[in-house]
């Protein structure tokens, strides 16, 4: 066997770029795991509960256990596309300033 001519260090950042998962892109995926969690485990425990509050002639239990999840969880998607295109908006926005200015002297 050849010893591999690139640093193992190198090839694992290429393959798995650390950008990627910044601590803004982190707290993201955090924020609507939890909003899933709550919305589709916890609403749920509490759904028999709420069947004495009657929506359209439907208890809420009901419209939360067949409508709600699904209705969050398209708009936890829309909300992830919406705020990773952001992100990169803005971190294009960030490299493209830097690019732009003049480097500083060392004296």
């Amino acid at each position: 066997m050849q010893p591999s001519s690139q640093d193992p260090d190198q090839e694992q950042a290429h393959l798995f770029p650390p950008d990627l998962h910044d601590v803004r892109h982190l707290q993201l995926k955090a924020v609507l795991l939890l909003l899933w969690v709550l919305v589709s485990f916890v609403a749920m425990y509490f759904a028999r509960d709420l069947a004495s509050i009657v929506v359209a002639g439907w208890p809420l239990g009901y419209w939360i256990a067949a409508q709600g999840g699904v209705v969050v969880f398209i708009g936890i998607v829309v909300a992830y596309g919406w705020a990773m295109n952001r992100l990169e908006l803005l971190d294009a926005q960030a490299e493209a300033t830097q690019a732009s200015s003049p480097p500083k002297g060392h004296g």
